[in-house]
């Protein structure tokens, strides 16, 4: 097969010696060809030109955002995406099996190819931006445009790091007087101070913990809403506490709302807010409009 590997040098699983070996592993029996990320938006265009180049395969060694940018590149394409972890948390590939490990990972991958384990998946779109697992509007967007003010430290303490930052956003740098009107395939949800829309689950990771916000979400269905009624502590605590655990308190909590195999849905906030998809802060919006696109993307499973 021929497979393109993008690489992420500056992500903070990514090093020479790792590189070197993964390189060696997958062109033992493969075409292999090798592109770095250089700017912004960069992974999106060097996918969609191997999908046009006819590539099979765009294995990416990097973390959660050069990922989101090669899925949004070979959307709509038959050439596979394969995820190989290299950023602090790895969200895509450990929710789907891969190991931790990149090189372990790249061994997964190299077995997968020679099985073919492919899988045709569905992604979610907000305002023409593609997402792999989640998006969210308001207060974790926020969260992370902080993280990414501290983004030097972001390789030694990630998750102390998104943990600190949680606290100083809620404190000091977000207006939870921010409110959404939601709109879900017709059905009016509502106000709410906070929404996050998943196309999988867990949400996120905690250390080797999952953080599961909405325990109907899966790439077998279609996108997945969880919407807070408020940003009081007596929402936030008890929800954090049941997303580190089997998510049961999330399920009843009456200041959450709950949705699943949602296929159209509108966010419109009564101010400019800050949103994200996939760890990535995008800056701020007052609407977003976000579908489910099925059928729209090829993975490599382990």
């Amino acid at each position: 097969m021929r497979v393109l590997l993008i690489v992420n040098t500056t992500a903070s699983a990514v090093t020479a010696r790792r590189r070197v070996r993964i390189q060696r592993a997958l062109s033992a029996d493969h075409r292999l060809e090798l592109a770095e990320t250089s700017r912004r938006g960069h992974a999106a265009r060097l996918a969609r030109g191997a999908a046009y180049d006819g590539v099979d395969v765009v294995a990416v060694l990097a973390g959660d955002g050069t990922l989101n940018e090669a899925a949004d590149g070979l959307t709509g394409t038959r050439t596979a995406l394969a995820a190989l972890p290299g950023g602090s948390t790895n969200v895509f590939a450990r929710t789907i099996g891969i190991s931790a490990d990149p090189v372990e990972a790249t061994n997964q991958l190299v077995h997968s190819l020679e099985r073919r384990s492919f899988l045709r998946i569905g992604i979610g779109v907000a305002n023409g931006r593609r997402f792999l697992f989640h998006l969210g509007a308001g207060f974790d967007a926020e969260v992370i445009h902080q993280v990414e003010r501290r983004s030097t430290f972001k390789p030694y303490i990630a998750h102390p790091l998104f943990v600190f930052s949680a606290f100083n956003t809620w404190f000091r740098h977000y207006d939870r007087s921010i409110r959404f009107e939601i709109k879900a395939d017709g059905d009016d949800l509502g106000t709410g101070a906070y929404v996050v829309v998943s196309n999988t689950s867990p949400y996120t990771y905690l250390g080797s913990r999952p953080v599961v916000v909405n325990p109907h979400a899966g790439l077998d269905r279609a996108l997945a809403i969880t919407m807070f009624r408020d940003l009081s502590f007596g929402a936030l605590i008890p929800a954090t506490a049941s997303a580190l655990g089997r998510a049961q308190l999330i399920q009843h909590h009456p200041r959450i709302e709950l949705r699943s195999d949602v296929t159209r849905l509108t966010i419109a906030g009564d101010q400019q807010f800050p949103w994200q998809v996939d760890g990535d802060y995008l800056g701020l919006v007052s609407h977003l409009d976000v579908r489910y696109e099925p059928d729209a993307l090829t993975i490599v499973l382990p």
